[in-house]
């Protein structure tokens, strides 16, 4: 299955967030999966919601 343009631009967004929480000290490494997990979501239904407007 391949990704969609926009599910590619979620990712790499969620992924950047998470890995500036590392760099910043807000989350440890360890906590990547939750917080990847959680902030996935928020993005893509941030995304969905504008979408449907």
């Amino acid at each position: 299955m391949k990704a969609t343009s926009m599910d590619e631009q979620i990712l790499r967004a969620a992924k950047e967030i998470v890995v500036k929480f590392i760099e910043v000290g807000r989350i440890s490494p360890t906590g990547f999966e939750d917080a990847f997990k959680q902030i996935h979501r928020a993005i893509e239904s941030a995304v969905k919601k504008e979408k449907n407007l």
